[in-house]
Order: C-alpha cells, then sequence, then structure tokens
C-alpha cells in the first residue's frame, strides 16, 4: 500500500510575526496521521501572492494533499480565494447554499443587516467544490489539479475543526485506501525523559518494526506513545496491546494514566469515581490549576471553587492563615500552604484541597528563597502533605509546572494510605 502523503499550508501575516499562534496545523497534522495520512510539510505563508502561490507549487510537488487554511475573510488583506481563482480557473459565481447560510447568520443569529463585503463570501470559483461552513460564513473549496487534492479552509479555528471531521477527513477516506493505524498514550510524572530512555532502553530495542515509541516529555512529565501502522488490523491491534500492557509494567512506578488524557482529566477521573470534592488556595499560580480543573467537561461534579489569595490579607482574612505564620515564615513556606490547606477546606467544605505559594520571577527572589522556589501542599481534614519544589525557568513555565505537579501530587496523595 502506497503511502498517502498530505502537507499543510497556512496563510497570513499574523503567524508569521506571532502574533497568533498556528495551532490549525498541529490539530490538522495529528487528525490526518489518525487516518494513516502521513504529514510531510507544514508551511506557514504570509498574506503575499507570490509567496502563497509558490507554496501550492512547491508542496503539490511532495504530495497528493493540500490543505489550505486561512486569507478567507472579508477584509482586503484576504488574498486567498482570488488566488485560488487564478490558480485553477474558472470564474467567479455565487454559492446559493453558502449566500443563504450568510444572511441567515447576520440576519437572524447576529441580528445585523448584511453588507455587500459579506455577501461576497458566498462567492467561490466555478472551478471548485463548494464545502459549507456550518459554523461560519466563510465556505470551504475543494479543487483537484494533475491528480492532486487541494482543500482551502477558514482560517478560524472552530470552523475549520468542524470542516475538517464533518466533510473533508470522511472524503478522503472514501477517496484513499488508507492503512491501519493505532497508538497507545501513557504519561508519566516524576522521571526525566533520559532516565526514562534508560530504564526501557531493552524493551525499546526489541520493539517489533512495525511499532514506533515517542517520548513526548511537557511540563514535569512524559507521555510515552506507541504507533502502529499497516494493514492487518486485527493482528496489529493485538501486537499493540500486548507491547503496551509490558510497557505499562516497565513503568508503573511514575505513571499517572495508561490513557492519552491530561494530568486534570485524569485527577478529575479519581475524584468523580470516587465521590470526592476539591477546592484550590492559589497565591502564586493565581487561580491557572482552577483554570485546568474547570476546563474538563463534568468538572462540576468534583470542584468547588477556588480563593485566590496572591496577597497576604487575603490568606488572613479569607483562608484564616495566622498572621504569626506569616511573620514567622514568610508567604512561601510549608507552614503557609498548611494553613492555606485547612482554610480551603473549612471555606469551601470539600474533601480534598490544594495550595501554592511560590516566587514566579523575574524578580522577588531572595538568598534564602530564590526565584522559582515553591511551596505546594495537599490534603484532607486527617492529613495534609506539603513539598518544597526548585523551578528554574520563565514566569509561565514555573506558573505551569507548580499546577501540573500541584495535580499530581494530590493524586497520589488520594491513592496513598495514609490519605
Amino acid at each position: 500500500m502506497n503511502k498517502v502523503v498530505a502537507s499543510i499550508i497556512t496563510i497570513g501575516d499574523e503567524l508569521l510575526i506571532g502574533q497568533v499562534i498556528d495551532t490549525n496545523s498541529a490539530w490538522m497534522a495529528q487528525e490526518l496521521n489518525k487516518q494513516g495520512i502521513w504529514v510531510a510539510r507544514r508551511v506557514a505563508v504570509g498574506d503575499v501572492w507570490d509567496d502563497i502561490w509558490q507554496a501550492l507549487d512547491e508542496e503539490s510537488r511532495r504530495s497528493s494533499i493540500i490543505l489550505i487554511t486561512g486569507g478567507l475573510g472579508p477584509t482586503a488583506d484576504d488574498i486567498t480565494k482570488s488566488l485560488l481563482l487564478k490558480y485553477f480557473g474558472g470564474s467567479m459565481v455565487v454559492d446559493e447554499k453558502a449566500l443563504a447560510n450568510v444572511k441567515w447568520i447576520f440576519e437572524r443569529m447576529l441580528k445585523r443587516p448584511v453588507i455587500e463585503r459579506n455577501l461576497q463570501q458566498a462567492e467561490v470559483p466555478d472551478s471548485c467544490t463548494v464545502i459549507q461552513n456550518r459554523r461560519g460564513t466563510a465556505p470551504g473549496m475543494w479543487f483537484e489539479k494533475d491528480g492532486r487534492i487541494f482543500m482551502s479552509m477558514p482560517g478560524v479555528p472552530h470552523e475549520m475543526k468542524g470542516m475538517m471531521t464533518d466533510d473533508v477527513l470522511p472524503a478522503l477516506r472514501q477517496r484513499f485506501q488508507l492503512p491501519f493505524i493505532a497508538h497507545r498514550t501513557l504519561l508519566t510524572a516524576g522521571i526525566g525523559e533520559s532516565f526514562l530512555a534508560e530504564h526501557i532502553k531493552t524493551f525499546e530495542e526489541a520493539l517489533p518494526a512495525s511499532i514506533k515509541l515517542a517520548y513526548l516529555p511537557n511540563y514535569g512529565m512524559v507521555r510515552l506513545r506507541l504507533t502502529i501502522r499497516g494493514e492487518d488490523a486485527p493482528a496489529l491491534e493485538s501486537l499493540l496491546q500486548q507491547q503496551f500492557d509490558t510497557l505499562r509494567g516497565l513503568v508503573a512506578e511514575w505513571m499517572v494514566t495508561d490513557e492519552d488524557i491530561s494530568i486534570q482529566e485524569a485527577l478529575g477521573r479519581v475524584l468523580k469515581a470516587g465521590g470526592y470534592t476539591l477546592a484550590t488556595a492559589e497565591s502564586c499560580t493565581g487561580g491557572y490549576i482552577a483554570h485546568l480543573i474547570t476546563s474538563i467537561p463534568g468538572s462540576s461534579h468534583y470542584f468547588k471553587g477556588s480563593v485566590v489569595s496572591y496577597d497576604n490579607e487575603v490568606k488572613t482574612n479569607t483562608l484564616a492563615v495566622s498572621p504569626d505564620t506569616l511573620a514567622a515564615n514568610g508567604a512561601v513556606s510549608e507552614a503557609t500552604v498548611r494553613e492555606m490547606v485547612r482554610g480551603a477546606l473549612q471555606q469551601l467544605n470539600t474533601d480534598f484541597a490544594i495550595a501554592t505559594s511560590g516566587i514566579m520571577g523575574p524578580d522577588g527572589g531572595t538568598p534564602e528563597k530564590p526565584v522559582g522556589t515553591v511551596w505546594i501542599a495537599v490534603g484532607n481534614r486527617q492529613n495534609i502533605l506539603a513539598q518544597k519544589f526548585s523551578f528554574r525557568f520563565d514566569r509561565l513555565r514555573n506558573i505551569e509546572l507548580t499546577a501540573t505537579n500541584a495535580l499530581n501530587l494530590l493524586r497520589k496523595f488520594i491513592h496513598s494510605p495514609t490519605s
């Protein structure tokens, strides 16, 4: 079976200058990979006619599928549609379904008049097959040239994802004979990537040729992903599961979850299964832990709320941290985070609580407590566990590392005999 190869072209000056982060191509690559389509290149170009044209030429020599996002808006810098008309030929026509969709969005949903600029979004080259946009005004366009498929979609992630999921991926599955591909992923914490690699070195060297192992480190944790591809799906699934079971046993000491989910979702499942409730008392993380927890659908079943006690006055007045504790030990101390846990348990009436206090930087550190010093406490009404961490990164990464370590510390606490 021949490999089906795709390229992704994202268009927009805002991508090149870093004003907008390109999440589209990462998501698209993941979804294509799930279908067994190999992504050869991801290319970002600005709103420049010659650059876009050159990218289309170059990627069509490399790939049989070219996915394009961006440049379909109603403003003057959105040149993708007019360029595609020139590239593929034909005339510009009004797609009646797209026109009805534009009118419905403005007149019924937005309660706003439709101006000519908006109506022009329903115009498409007659050389394309229209992909209707159920989440916005700009339709997608499917072109074919010299045995290559080109698909142009809006750059708005929500709109692009709808088109990919509902129309593009199903059409590609029908068009191409795709290989079977499957993944198994687990998440580890408490061991570095190099030490983990050394620990499973023998296992990795003995893997069958059809299986690849990937290390995916992020914020103090490492995902291990096994991937298999081929044609005999039942046999490959069985082989992959056998190898995954072996890997899971080798890393059981550090394994957070044997599913491809985040630490916050893994913790949420533990809380929900036990019927437990949780609160956070956050100083240095400023509510970021609460944000991670509530980003998971269904978190209202176990998360009650958070006290962002950034100022010491809030620690004392809301969480009942003793002024004497703060005076003797400082806000960044074991004694303070322990009292923050007790206060959160009392004020929000939960089974468990997390507390954080630290110095995120770039300033605020001292020789005794340098930037990156963090105290985390987790506990219930019977017991509290506190741990000191020393991070060495920029402010944002220190906050993210604090949050993931706090979530994992609570996960381990719940599973420990003393909890």
